[in-house]
């Protein structure tokens, strides 16, 4: 019976270790799983700078520089808290309200900071102001709208950053759908010019208005100049190439009065007789391009615009 009693022990003693060993176990994989976890909740995503941009959440308030980056985020149903200090209007009366902090050129550093956003985007010239702003709470996103691609990127990482991934992937869609639909198949001899009074560039392919020319079936006939090192999207205006290229349509890009504009650069026109022999002289065609479609980035709009020049070039083409 003693005997008994003295095996129980050591069984129950033996046990005890064993789900006292299962019990450690279980707690450390816990406890690994729940800091695997953690850091698997981390939003990690890249800017166009390459810069890798790290949340411990998803940013619920959002700052942004360029109206189209407001449009994007209200589209995949973030929060703006700061918007542009811009005549460009926005979707929405609760945008309208936002504060203003500035412009791409002249940001409103006091501003920025009063917000207190998650994260503010700007573009890639902010860059050297990237170490003041994140002195802060508030991390930069540096963007880029050169191209059709580029808005689709931007849309794609924002549904990333704000956990919208499905919205985003609706958008980024809807674009490709609308460039399948309005392809134009005869080539039309175009010149985008981007003008303020006294000053002109021709905007080459590498721009966003370049970029939607050529994918609607317009012939940029500045695509092989010379870009400038301060705007690498854009030309010097030649005449003497443009009279030689012959465009049947001139487009101008403003930010501006657009009357003003035009009536500015039909003066200039008159001090150079090879102008009055274009094409697109003879025939009227010279087109304003809304302001706040290619004069900016057009966010969730660009759709309109993709319709507006693809409209433009079918009317030419005939």
């Amino acid at each position: 019976m003693k005997k008994k009693s003295i095996l129980m022990l050591v069984v129950v003693m033996m046990m005890t270790l064993v789900f006292a060993a299962c019990g450690k176990k279980e707690s450390e994989e816990a406890s690994t799983s729940a800091k695997e976890e953690k850091k698997t909740a981390e939003i990690k995503v890249k800017d166009f700078t390459d810069r890798e941009i790290v949340f411990k959440e998803h940013p619920k308030n959002i700052a942004a520089l360029s109206s189209g980056d407001v449009d994007i985020i209200h589209a995949l149903g973030g929060t703006i808290v700061g918007r542009p200090s811009s005549k460009v209007p926005l979707a929405s009366e609760e945008l309208e309200k936002a504060t203003q902090i500035g412009n791409l050129h002249q940001p409103n550093f006091e501003k920025i900071a009063s917000v207190q956003a998650d994260v503010l985007i700007a573009n890639s010239g902010f860059e050297k102001h990237v170490a003041t702003v994140e002195q802060g709470k508030t991390k930069v996103f540096l963007s880029a709208t050169n191209s059709v691609e580029d808005l689709q990127k931007s849309i794609t990482t924002y549904g990333q950053m704000l956990g919208k991934e499905d919205k985003a992937k609706e958008l980024v869609t809807s674009i490709d759908d609308k460039l399948k639909s309005v392809k134009q198949e005869k080539k039309v001899r175009s010149l985008l010019v981007y003008g303020a009074p006294g000053t002109y560039m021709a905007a080459l392919p590498t721009s966003l208005s370049g970029d939607i020319l050529e994918k609607v079936g317009g012939e940029n006939i500045a695509k092989d100049y010379e870009a400038t090192k301060e705007f690498p999207q854009y030309a010097q205006l030649s005449v003497e190439r443009v009279v030689e290229s012959n465009p049947e349509v001139v487009y101008l890009i403003t930010h501006g009065d657009p009357e003003a504009v035009k009536k500015a650069f039909e003066e200039e026109m008159k001090k150079n007789a090879g102008w009055k022999n274009l094409d697109a002289v003879k025939n009227n065609k010279v087109v304003i391009l809304p302001s706040h479609l290619f004069g900016t980035n057009p966010g969730t709009k660009i759709n309109d615009a993709i319709d507006f020049m693809a409209n433009s070039i079918k009317e030419v083409a005939k």
